[in-house]
């Protein structure tokens, strides 16, 4: 990194590295918003300075010498997988982004739900996804994976950081929901102690999904945005009041 170029908080995936492939999640440090977004904000939805993103945006290009600007979302915890470039200034509704050409940048925002980072082993395709949980209840990764043309065997993924199985609680419609569609993921959940109140492992049931997708290469996970708020942004840690994470893929070639 160049000594004119800004320095940002970047916690790159741990995984075998993909040829030409690269990804990992911003932390909250290294950008210019003020209090409560502080400091590297990548969001426009949240209230925080306009200004203030489209600079912390400009930083996080040049820090990590992108090669394009970052295919922006407008998430709503939903399905849909974004394949084709938008245009210029177009914000897609999806929860997910796919492509097969080098030179894209897609990128997923969060501040405790899940980003899921996919690539062919061999670099050729790459996709993102937030998977918060109704997106995963939903089969936001399962719609992402059926957009690659190579088989699950062929296909890694990574867990970036979320909110852990000891800070989310949810409610017994949460269970519900993933129980409607596994039986057998009651070991995701476990009691807090208060009537139809659990605790809830995003990281658990995002390895259940893609286990029984065929995926067998799955890395990190275990980070928890809200046990490590002074790094990363935390939705609930904070009071619903906050920045969002970019977590991003792109291949060079």
């Amino acid at each position: 990194m160049c000594a004119n170029e800004p320095s940002i908080g970047w916690l790159a995936a741990d995984w075998p590295l993909p040829p030409g492939v690269q990804a990992g999640t911003t932390t909250r440090h290294g950008g210019v918003s003020h209090t409560p977004f502080d400091t590297l904000n990548l969001a426009t939805h949240v209230g925080d300075d306009p200004a203030a993103v489209t600079q912390n945006r400009q930083r996080l290009r040049a820090a990590l010498k992108l090669p394009a600007e970052p295919r922006w979302l407008d998430q709503v915890h939903g399905t849909l997988v974004a394949e084709d470039a938008p245009a210029p200034g177009e914000c897609p509704v999806a929860d997910a982004a796919y492509t097969n050409q080098p030179g894209e940048v897609l990128a997923v925002l969060t501040a405790d739900c899940l980003p899921v980072v996919f690539a062919r082993t061999d670099g050729q395709e790459i996709a993102v996804a937030h998977a918060g949980w109704r997106g995963l209840a939903a089969g936001v990764l399962e719609s992402t994976l059926a957009r690659f043309s190579a088989p699950p065997g062929a296909i890694q993924v990574w867990l970036g950081p979320a909110i852990g199985a000891r800070a989310f609680e949810v409610g017994d419609e949460v269970r519900t929901a993933f129980l409607a569609v596994d039986a057998d993921s009651t070991d995701a959940f476990e009691p807090t102690g208060t009537p139809g109140k659990w605790w809830a492992d995003l990281f658990w049931l995002a390895r259940r999904r893609l286990a029984r997708a065929g995926i067998s290469a799955i890395f990190g996970g275990g980070l928890c945005t809200a046990s490590l708020r002074e790094q990363f942004y935390s939705y609930r840690g904070s009071g619903g009041r906050c920045g969002r994470m970019a977590t991003l893929v792109w291949r060079s070639r």
